[in-house]
């Protein structure tokens, strides 16, 4: 006897047909990525006659102040939304002096970048004293060896005006330390310079993933930053953070690290107003590259597929060290 075989009844509804063309896919895709809401940081060594490659970050390399203006004409050219500058001195001390310095690597480097691309891009740079002090926190210590939250912030509205008076779109205070947006504000304000934008680390997590971060910049760094920056564990807390910066005067909030803390991401996103930002910092970039060195990944599908991930829960801004060839990718 011949078994029956009942009739398999047709699918009530098939999403795939969404699917089934690149150009299909490309028109209902619901996250876009495009080089305007990318941010390149780029990092300039005082003394370099030569860019030096970074060992942990594949293809980064600290910039002599030739070869880092070549790096922002290619990111003009290809339409990026901005530059984070990261200057990394010859010499530190412990109250992080060279940052205040007019002359100090980190604002001549300011006045070079803006007078070369400043009608194409969006110069930003970053507002923190740990690349410039001997102990390599982001701040002055006290007699405990502990930060000094308030005697830093009089050092962040010094470096503020610095930034501001070398001609920097954007400054980026990144300590943590409590009060910093208000400070920078009100220094700015008071100095004429009320068009300024502040871009706020706002929720900027003690996160393992910096560590090749620490090479880009020779950091000096005794201990960990675990008393100012935030405990990985906390969500709401980063949240806080976020609105205080806004009430404070922030212009965007930015989340640090991104892929790690994607729900982050999205919970600052629901609870602020203005731009959301988020990096995705050195060991995020250094996990792809070795892996695709490895040939474990594919490396290009990999760099698109993780900036659409922080696009995808809620940053309007993405800083990253693949900005420019993410650019070169997403115009093919």
């Amino acid at each position: 006897m011949t078994e029956q075989h009942q009739p398999v009844p047709a699918p009530l509804h098939r999403p795939r047909r969404l699917r089934t063309t690149p150009a299909m896919r490309r028109l209902v895709a619901e996250t876009s990525l495009s080089p305007d809401q990318l941010v390149l940081p780029v990092f300039i060594r005082e003394g370099l006659s030569e860019p030096r490659p970074i060992s942990s970050m594949p293809g980064v390399v600290q910039h002599t102040r030739k070869s880092l203006l070549a790096a922002v004409t290619e990111a003009a050219e290809l339409g990026l939304g901005g530059v984070m500058l990261f200057g990394v001195p010859e010499t530190r001390d412990a109250t992080g002096s060279g940052a205040l310095d007019p002359s100090g690597v980190l604002n001549l480097a300011i006045t070079d970048v803006v007078a070369e691309v400043g009608d194409a891009l969006t110069v930003m740079s970053d507002l923190c004293l740990d690349e410039f002090t001997d102990h390599g926190h982001c701040g002055v210590l006290g007699s405990d060896g502990r930060v000094d939250n308030d005697r830093t912030l009089a050092l962040y509205a010094e470096m503020a005006r610095a930034q501001a008076h070398a001609g920097v779109d954007v400054v980026g205070p990144s300590g943590m330390m409590d009060g910093q947006v208000r400070v920078v504000r009100e220094a700015l304000d008071a100095s004429e310079h009320t068009d300024v934008s502040i871009l706020a680390y706002s929720a900027k997590y003690a996160s393992a993933f910096y560590g090749p971060f620490r090479e880009a910049v020779d950091s000096t760094l005794e201990g960990d930053r675990r008393t100012y920056q935030q405990d990985p564990a906390n969500v709401r807390e980063g949240v806080r953070e976020a609105q205080l910066d806004v009430a404070e005067g922030a212009d965007v909030v930015m989340v640090k690290p991104a892929l790690a803390y994607l729900d982050v991401v999205r919970a600052v996103r629901e609870a602020v107003s203005v731009p959301v930002a988020a990096y995705n910092i050195s060991g995020e970039y250094a996990m792809v590259e070795a892996a695709a060195e490895y040939g474990w990944i594919d490396r290009e599908q990999a760099i698109l597929e993780t900036l659409t991930s922080i696009r995808r829960a809620g940053a309007d801004i993405v800083l990253t060290y693949w900005a420019s060839e993410a650019a070169r990718l997403l115009a093919r």
